[in-house]
């Protein structure tokens, strides 16, 4: 089952175009991204709940990242709304469903020893930062050991300069659309940059909403179980 798992190579998916797959969950159908591994991997996936699905109780020995892009999410803890952000750190057990259905980007397996921060954000009433340029505003998510994960909305024609990404980088384009001088790139666009990859991106009239994680991609995450484990950035 592992797909775009040269974590060398530039990737650009649009996940609106994709079939969906099946899971192990009735009602519950996933679009893969990245993997590497069968059912227990490390992942990144947009994960859609059919209205009443259900996942039977788990634990997450990697640990779990999500974030909620629409509908409501739910466990035995609470009820996640779109715009939520979640960590659910290795060693959490829970039983996700969702009564009215949702659409989610998950991401497993991707966790540093240590970090066991349990996160719950609502990014709806979370305040944003100035980013570094005019028309860019900042709203960090979560941070360890050198990996960094925030949403950043950029305003109608905003130009930031050019720079390298040594630990790699990640979108995920929630609304409007993303530039830069590879390509545009619409809501739904997933797009994975290697190491020391460099960029100059931009917007134009229609401004965007990006979710932007670096650093993951020269980080040492908890190992998969053997006979599963490869290094990420292989």
């Amino acid at each position: 089952m592992n797909t775009n798992d040269d974590f060398s190579q530039r990737v650009v998916l649009h996940t609106e175009q994709m079939d969906w797959v099946g899971s192990p969950a009735s009602g519950v159908q996933r679009k893969m991204l990245d993997r590497v591994g069968e059912e227990v991997a490390r992942a990144t996936t947009v994960v859609r709940y059919e209205p009443g699905a259900a996942f039977a109780e788990h634990e997450h020995g990697g640990g779990e990242e999500i974030l909620v892009l629409d509908g409501v999410f739910s466990d035995e803890h609470a009820d996640y709304p779109a715009g939520t952000y979640l960590r659910n750190p290795p060693g959490s057990r829970h039983s996700p469903a969702s009564h009215y259905g949702c659409l989610l980007f998950v991401k497993l397996w991707q966790f540093s020893p240590g970090d066991l921060q349990t996160v719950r954000i609502d990014t709806r009433q979370t305040p944003w930062y100035p980013g570094l340029v005019s028309g860019l505003s900042v709203m960090p998510l979560h941070e360890f050991d050198g990996v960094n994960t925030a949403l950043v909305k950029w305003a109608p024609d905003t130009v930031f300069n050019r720079h390298i990404h040594p630990g790699g980088e990640e979108i995920f384009v929630l609304q409007g659309v993303f530039h830069d001088e590879h390509g545009s790139y619409p809501a739904g666009s997933w797009i994975r940059s290697p190491r020391y990859s460099q960029h100059a991106p931009f917007t134009r009239s229609e401004g965007a909403l990006i979710y932007v994680k670096t650093g993951h991609l020269d980080a040492h995450f908890l190992p998969l179980p053997q006979p599963l484990l490869q290094p990420y950035g292989a």
